[in-house]
């Protein structure tokens, strides 16, 4: 997630304890959700779909938190 970020990440995995488990969450889902894309595990369409919701939810709070720091650092 957010590679081009993966500074920012790794201070803010260490400094926020918010920002840290957004992270991890984000990573759990998409593990549960290429496991279903891979046919390791199986869930209805519904439930995936509000599985790939919620990561998007995170990924872009996680997102917002990274702009944040960044226009922190800046100042």
């Amino acid at each position: 997630m957010l590679h081009e970020y993966r500074d920012e990440i790794s201070i803010l995995k260490q400094e926020n304890a918010h920002f840290a488990k957004i992270f991890e969450k984000h990573n759990q889902l998409d593990d549960e959700i290429a496991a279903v894309d891979a046919g390791r595990e199986h869930m209805d369409h519904f439930e995936l779909e509000k599985l790939k919701k919620e990561k998007l939810r995170l990924k872009d709070e996680a997102y917002a938190m990274i702009m944040e720091y960044k226009k922190s650092q800046e100042g």
